[in-house]
């Protein structure tokens, strides 16, 4: 006969000596109970695998507000090793990347400096291998999303490997590494259902900025056309940290590192990019490996910002924050070298897919400041990199598990035994009214030691932190309108995808310390009654200088050097104009394509063959920086029945970029519904043409697209 069940704290009364761990751990659950009270209503206290309470999840351990992150630090180092090894094989974040061998230069010594020869030997040819990548989505992802893109320089020095690992985009959305994981948790697909891939469109990601006031200078980056790169050889790159350059009699220099590409700066237009990732996954791969393969090698300036410690402590802003950069109006950059890529690897995964970056390797004379982000990721790389021979899991082997309650957003990994349940796997969060919080009460504290003059170490963030929205504002502010358009309109779309209401209002409550009226236009373009009223600012937002050298617009290198012109040609066309103008435009730096309804090319008038490069159904225009038809009027009546033909002018002119049209092409033309402007020229016009591709046609845009 079945015995009715026996609680444990029951059996534990009865024979308390045999069973020592069980009355412990009923005590403590007994504790816990209370504790989750205490912290709180529904929300359990937050706690390490170990289930050791956490009394701060937001701010890592350092000896005083401005110090260095302690390696003592176990909440933070167990936080970020399960996270470092949640995907296998696949990075966590960056997994979707290109690289390319080539060399740096350098042209001017940094000699007083440093003493680093890699900054100091002119002429010196050093070998390097650069890896581009995006940052959300997956190895299988696309190229052209909206995303921050990595950017990170592995120099292969005399004195050892120097890695340089940063991005395209100066700084960052987070003031401490303790909130890395948060971050990629809230921008990655949402738990529960896997979904999206490669975006920011959601709640998640919009809770967590809503939440997170610090993020709102990186928002606007990211809002912008910083993160739709026509090419990663039009991409700036930014070491985002300051770093410490040490000479020879041991004094030290701050160093911001800038990358500045040769082509000058360009991005494409949002539904440009869209239709890219339809048009060719592989967009800015195909392009770099094309590039290298035809010996337009992509080059590089290498410049730096140079400051003493008392330069920077009379800065608006403190220099150690990742989430402010440093104005070039402020401290200009100086130029000391350039990095060539010249080679393509001679295998995609032993090389690019294996390479292994990590900050903390630096050569004798460059060293590290005390900024909280770059503390953690000294430490998160090399870990990283350990996850292709472990797992992160052995805490639930049940001879390591814990026997109290633990709560954490720790997730996945191999060999994971549990399930976890809901939306939220990041804090903070309002999606879900269960998730862990950590409990100042409650949770581990460390011996306050003074060290080096400090107040105590603790988890703590300084003061000088705590201006979240000044930059953010100076960013939006020093763009020409009509990127402020595409800002705005970014964030319309973006936050239209997300489902929760209050989220929505609540990021839109921080646009209005950015700039009012952007929170207007974003608020018209959501449909809110009223602009939400703005969150409580830690400290007075202030108008900063303006700095132009933030904009992109204006700031486009008139060059076809770098860009790709197609030219539409069928049977019939005359050949001496496509030759003409093919001359033309190669002569100024283009690269020039031929696309023809037939893979196989075009019979010209004069009755000889003109190979074609791609197939007028599978090579898009989007694919081009500016178009070309040269077409009798017989095969342009044809083609404007063709859906293939028609979209092939009408996404050119949507994207705003130059084209050629004779009056073969006028009835392709009216097929679009294009109606010509100063962009639309005659291909026998044939230097009109070229100073209009150099740039794209910016006053079309407003005729075109509704821009919040």
């Amino acid at each position: 006969m079945a015995r009715a069940p026996t609680s444990r704290s029951a059996a534990a009364k009865r024979s308390p000596s045999s069973h020592p761990s069980s009355t412990q751990s009923d005590t403590y659950r007994g504790n816990a109970g209370e504790l989750q009270q205490q912290a709180g209503g529904k929300h359990p206290v937050l706690t390490t695998q170990q289930g050791i309470p956490v009394a701060d999840n937001q701010n890592s351990l350092r000896p005083s507000p401005r110090g260095p992150t302690l390696l003592e630090d176990f909440i933070l180092r167990e936080k970020i090793t399960h996270f470092d090894h949640e995907r296998i094989p696949e990075r966590i974040v960056h997994a979707r990347g290109s690289g390319a061998h080539g060399f740096f230069e350098l042209t001017h010594s940094l000699r007083d400096f440093t003493t680093a020869r890699v900054l100091t030997e002119i002429g010196v040819q050093t070998p390097v291998f650069t890896r581009f990548s995006t940052v959300a989505g997956g190895a299988g992802s696309v190229d052209t999303p909206r995303d921050v893109r990595g950017f990170a320089v592995k120099f292969y020095t005399p004195e050892g490997n120097w890695d340089l690992v940063g991005n395209n985009i100066p700084v960052f959305f987070i003031q401490d590494a303790m909130k890395f994981p948060d971050l990629v948790h809230a921008v990655k697909m949402e738990p529960d259902r896997a979904f999206p891939q490669a975006a920011s469109a959601h709640d998640t990601f919009w809770d967590f900025v809503s939440l997170m006031p610090e993020t709102l200078h990186m928002v606007m980056w990211a809002m912008s056309d910083r993160t739709l790169p026509r090419s990663l050889r039009t991409m700036e790159g930014f070491g985002v940290h300051s770093f410490r350059l040490i000479n020879a009699a041991g004094d030290s220099t701050f160093v911001k590192f800038h990358w500045r590409p040769k082509l000058g700066i360009q991005s494409t237009v949002w539904d440009e990019a869209l239709k890219l990732q339809a048009a060719d996954n592989d967009f800015h791969r195909r392009d770099l490996f094309e590039a290298i393969e035809a010996g337009d090698f992509p080059e590089w300036e290498l410049a730096v910002q140079l400051f003493t410690e008392e330069e920077a402590e009379n800065f608006p802003f403190d220099h150690l924050d990742p989430t402010k950069l440093v104005p070039e109006e402020l401290v200009p950059l100086q130029v000391i070298g350039r990095m060539v890529l010249n080679r393509w690897p001679d295998n995609f995964f032993a090389e690019t897919e294996q390479v292994a970056f990590c900050p903390a390797n630096v050569p004798p004379g460059i060293d590290f400041s005390n900024d909280p982000l770059l503390q953690g990721r000294l430490f998160s790389y090399l870990d990283t990199q350990l996850s292709r021979l472990g797992g992160p899991n052995f805490a639930q082997i049940p001879i390591n598990a814990p026997k109290c309650p633990f709560h954490n957003m720790q997730r996945d990994g191999q060999m994971q035994m549990q399930v976890p349940k809901g939306r939220v796997n990041y804090e903070p969060s309002s999606l879900q009214a269960d998730t862990p919080r950590a409990s100042q009460a409650l949770g581990f504290r460390h011996f306050a030691q003074v060290d080096d003059g400090g107040v105590g170490k603790g988890r703590i963030r300084p003061e000088s932190f705590a201006d979240h929205y000044s930059q953010a504002r100076m960013f939006f502010r020093s763009q020409s309108p009509l990127e402020q358009a595409h800002m705005a309109s970014a964030l319309v779309f973006e936050l239209s995808k997300v489902g929760t209401p209050h989220v929505r209002e609540a990021v839109v409550g921080h646009l209005v310390h950015v700039d009012p009226a952007l929170a207007e236009r974003v608020a018209a373009g959501l449909g809110l009654p009223k602009v939400p009223p703005a969150p409580p600012a830690a400290e007075p937002v202030r108008d900063l200088p303006l700095s132009p050298q933030l904009r992109i617009i204006d700031r486009m290198k008139p060059t076809l050097q770098g860009r790709c012109i197609g030219i539409l040609v069928a049977d019939g066309s005359n050949g001496d104009t496509v030759t003409t103008l093919r001359k033309a435009l190669e002569k100024v730096g283009a690269t020039v394509k031929i696309v023809s309804p037939r893979v196989g090319g075009a019979t010209m008038r004069d009755g000889t063959l003109l190979p074609a490069h791609g197939q007028l159904a599978g090579t898009p225009s989007t694919v081009f920086d500016a178009v070309a038809s040269v077409l009798t009027s017989e095969m342009g009546e044809q083609l404007s029945r063709e859906a293939a033909a028609v979209d092939w002018f009408r996404d050119a002119f949507g994207h705003l970029k130059a084209i050629a049209a004779g009056k073969g092409s006028q009835a392709l033309l009216n097929a679009a519904g294009i109606e010509p402007d100063a962009g639309v020229l005659d291909p026998a016009n044939v230097q009109g043409f070229i100073a209009a591709a150099q740039t794209r046609q910016w006053d079309r845009e407003p005729k075109l697209r509704h821009l919040a």
